[in-house]
Order: C-alpha cells, then sequence, then structure tokens
C-alpha cells in the first residue's frame, strides 16, 4: 500500500508539472503583444499578483520557515523567472502612464515581501509560529491571485467579447488548483486547501463566461474586419479619384 508521504510526494510533483504549465499559459498573449507591439486592452495585473504570489509562497517553502516543502519551493522560484519576464514585455511595450504604474506595484511588492520575510524570521522563533504567519498572508494574496482575472470578466460581460480574457489562464488555474487541492488533502494542510478551492471556483466561472461569449466574440471580431476592408476600399477609390480628377488651372495653361 502506498504510503501518504509517497502519494503526497508524486502528487507534489505532478503539481510543479501542472503549475508549470499553468506559469507559462499566458504565452499565446504575450506572443500576440509582441507580434502587434503594444498591450491594447490586456492587463498586467494577473502578472504582477501571480508574481507576488510566488514570491511568498517561496518564503513560505523555505526550510527555516516551512520544512519539507521543497517542491512549494522550486516551482515558486522557477514561477518568478516566468512572471518577471511577462512583467518585462507588458512594461517595453506600454506607454508611459502604464509603466510607472507596473514599477511602483513591483517595487511595493517587493517591499512588501522582504519587510515580511525579515518579520517573520526574526520575530518568531519556531517553524509552526513563521508557517502560520507567513501561510496566512499566502492564503490572502493566492486569493487575489485567483481573483484577478475578473477585472476582465467585467470587460468581457460589457462587451460581450472574450478577444482580451486569457483563456489558457482560466484553464491551467482550474487544472492547477485542482492538483493543488488533492496534495492538500493528502495531508491536510489549510494554508494550501483554502486558495485553491477558491481559485477553482474563480477558474471554472472565467470558463463559463468564456463560453457564453465565444460565439458573439466571433461575429465581433468578423464585424470589425469586414468593417476595416470596407474603410480600406473607400480610402483607394478616394485616392483615385483624385489622382484622376483632371487639374482646372493645369488645362486652362494648355
Amino acid at each position: 500500500m502506498v504510503s501518504a508521504d509517497a502519494a503526497r510526494t508524486f502528487v507534489g510533483i505532478l503539481g510543479n508539472i501542472i503549475a508549470l504549465i499553468f506559469f507559462l499559459s499566458p504565452m499565446p498573449t504575450m506572443i500576440d503583444i509582441w507580434r502587434k507591439g503594444r498591450v491594447e486592452h490586456y492587463s498586467a495585473i494577473p502578472y504582477l499578483a501571480t508574481l507576488l504570489n510566488c514570491m511568498l509562497w517561496g518564503l513560505y517553502g523555505l526550510p527555516m520557515v516551512q520544512p519539507g516543502s521543497l517542491l512549494v519551493l522550486t516551482i515558486n522560484g522557477i514561477g518568478i523567472v516566468i512572471e518577471s519576464c511577462f512583467i518585462l514585455i507588458f512594461f517595453i511595450f506600454s506607454d508611459k502612464k502604464a509603466r510607472l504604474k507596473v514599477l511602483v506595484v513591483l517595487i511595493l511588492e517587493l517591499i512588501f515581501t522582504s519587510l515580511l520575510a525579515f518579520l517573520a524570521l526574526n520575530l518568531a522563533h519556531t517553524h509552526a509560529k513563521r508557517s502560520l504567519i507567513i501561510g496566512i498572508v499566502c492564503v490572502f494574496f493566492n486569493i487575489l491571485m485567483y481573483s484577478s482575472p475578473l477585472a476582465i470578466m467585467k470587460l468581457v460581460i460589457k462587451t460581450k467579447s472574450v478577444e482580451y480574457m486569457p483563456f489558457f489562464f482560466s484553464l491551467a488555474t482550474v487544472v492547477n488548483s485542482s492538483v493543488w487541492i488533492a496534495y492538500a488533502l493528502i495531508r491536510f494542510d489549510p494554508i494550501i486547501m483554502i486558495p485553491n478551492g477558491l481559485g477553482l471556483m474563480f477558474g471554472l466561472a472565467q470558463l463559463i463566461i468564456y463560453g457564453l461569449f465565444y460565439k458573439s466574440t466571433k461575429r465581433i471580431i468578423a464585424a470589425r474586419k469586414e468593417k476595416e476592408v470596407d474603410l480600406s476600399k473607400v480610402v483607394v477609390c478616394g485616392v483615385h479619384e483624385v489622382e484622376e480628377k483632371p487639374n482646372k488651372s493645369s488645362t486652362i495653361a494648355l
């Protein structure tokens, strides 16, 4: 019979793989931004929230905070690198005002994480106290990370278009949350269980919204392309008319 520790390790490794896919899920969005050379209506909030979440969970997984949580530490370390790259892309292709906002939020996140680490490691002198303090903070910000696409959901409902809603991020949220819920249930850990349970709920809500407005999005995009084609024809015709119209002053001169 498989022991609880072995099962937890297996699910943890699976969770690392799924979490890596979750972190990489916005790649289509990043490619789209890079190709267009602008961020348009895409938001940096989900990636800033995910970066903060990774930094906090990486802190939670440190041996001096929660021993035996190497799998939590490794995947969140990778997440920090990936999310930093995504935020850099947003920074490059945003306007000055948006860049300033991203930079301010990023600095605040670094200050907050550093301050939390300093206080927890110096004021709490046992693993239980440290993991509890940092764990509660992780739960709060994990919920913020999973709920961050709700701002995009508001835009989707308003415009009836999912064009700027990252589908793969929502799908990866559901899968990632489900795996970590299983991880938390094997050896009950409410610190991991609570945020991932809410993450599953938010992710399912996002997928439902996506399904409801997917068809209307196709119609909106098709109508926009048709309008752009018609407009280009008008411009081209206008140019031909100017070229073909005789110059009265030139005719008189002749």
